[in-house]
């Protein structure tokens, strides 16, 4: 509760540029896309195709590198040292100049994220980083260019969760336990998707919203929407 409400206040401003930048990207015919690897790829899948959510919001992926699905676990975080791997992931995608992609990565110090950051900017897409900076003030990059994630962003949201992930520490327990990135990151990132939506009501664009399918007139609701928007929506095709 204590980081939500420091997000909260530290990181208004920031959450209000993220929103007008996906909000301008929207208007502006652009697609919305949101990566992470991981643990961090559950902020980007709550995110996609979901009640209540921008409709436009697609999610980027690679073999590897979605939740911990893959065998063993540990290899997902091998991949997210290899270098060029996120150049393969972003020339296999349908990413394009004009598109937002939304970046998640606690650390923030992997090849993985940095590199999909510099290829992805240089190829015209807008980036949003959700990152935590106390990692880039408290540990070494872990990737060729020295730099973390925050180096290479449009927008830079602080999830302000310590190095370590871990927020509680009791005697006779080993490790520090409890983690909350999960759970600041997905609250900073859906009201990042409230206050876009907001924006583009002010830009006179009725935001391309979904409704839940498990209210009378969601599916009908969400086809007329998946209808509009088709060459900007991936998951359905």
């Amino acid at each position: 509760m204590a980081l939500l409400a420091r997000v909260r206040e530290e990181e208004a401003g920031s959450i209000a540029a993220a929103g007008a930048l996906l909000a301008d990207t929207v208007a502006s015919g652009g697609r919305l896309f949101a990566f992470g690897a991981g643990h961090s790829s559950l902020p980007a899948q709550d995110l996609v195709y979901r009640a209540g959510g921008l409709a436009l919001m697609n999610l980027l992926a690679g073999p590897g590198l979605v939740g911990v699905d893959v065998r063993p676990a540990t290899l997902g975080s091998a991949l997210e040292r290899v270098e060029g791997y996120a150049t393969a992931v972003l020339e296999n995608s349908p990413l394009r100049a004009g598109d937002a992609l939304v970046i998640i990565s606690l650390s923030g110090r992997n090849a993985l994220p940095v590199e999909l950051a510099q290829a992805a900017r240089a190829r015209g897409v807008r980036v949003i980083g959700v990152t935590s900076v106390a990692y880039a003030e408290g540990t070494t990059a872990r990737n060729p260019s020295g730099t973390f994630l925050k180096d290479h962003c449009d927008v830079v949201l602080d999830n302000k969760i310590a190095v370590g992930d871990a927020e509680l520490s009791v005697e006779g327990i080993g490790a520090p336990f409890a983690p909350a990135s999960t759970v600041v990151t997905s609250a900073v990132l859906q009201a990042v998707m409230a206050s876009a939506a907001g924006a583009l009501l002010e830009r006179g664009v009725e935001p391309p919203m979904l409704r839940s399918g498990n209210v009378d007139g969601g599916h009908a609701w969400n086809a007329e929407v998946f209808a509009t928007y088709r060459d900007r929506i991936f998951y359905q095709h």
